[in-house]
């Protein structure tokens, strides 16, 4: 999760179902001014969006970002480009190897601002099967009931 005092912009809620989180990592992500400014609007689209090494550099792929209303067309951008990510490189070449050697993913979970900057919470993750997401939603399901059940249980005992 993003930490206290930000304000997420966006959140792939996808990724948190297709995939079991190992860990996080907060980035940087370097932007034109009006892609901030549109992201800023909250015109931006995590979904189906991935993050790779390219040449010892982080690069997030799939990610849309619209077009500023107020920008001109040579002040524009393009809103499917890939996008160069901040991170220390012995974050980068920590992840690098875990990617190749584990078979893992990194998506990002979500964007927000942080003093003015934009970051994207990236997620070092695991694909799901199908018969994990239906476990999944069956245990969450079990949980919420079991606890529908004890707020009963409390309210009989109160009342």
């Amino acid at each position: 999760m993003a930490p206290k005092g930000t304000k997420v912009v966006a959140s792939n809620r996808r990724a948190r179902h297709d995939y079991d989180i190992l860990e996080t990592y907060e980035c940087g992500i370097v932007l034109t001014g009006s892609e901030v400014k549109s992201i800023r609007d909250g015109k931006i689209q995590l979904k189906d969006s991935y993050a790779r090494v390219q040449d010892g550099e982080m690069w997030l792929h799939g990610v849309h970002v619209s077009p500023y209303v107020y920008a001109h067309g040579a002040d524009g951008h393009d809103p499917d480009r890939a996008r160069k990510l901040l991170l220390h490189r012995a974050e980068i070449d920590e992840l690098t190897g875990r990617t190749q050697q584990e078979s893992l993913t990194l998506v990002p979970l979500s964007v927000y601002f942080k003093d003015g900057r934009a970051k994207i919470e990236l997620g070092l993750a695991r694909g799901r099967h199908h018969y994990d997401k239906r476990q999944a939603i069956a245990k969450r399901d079990a949980d919420r009931e079991a606890e529908r059940a004890m707020a009963r249980a409390q309210r009989r005992r109160s009342g």
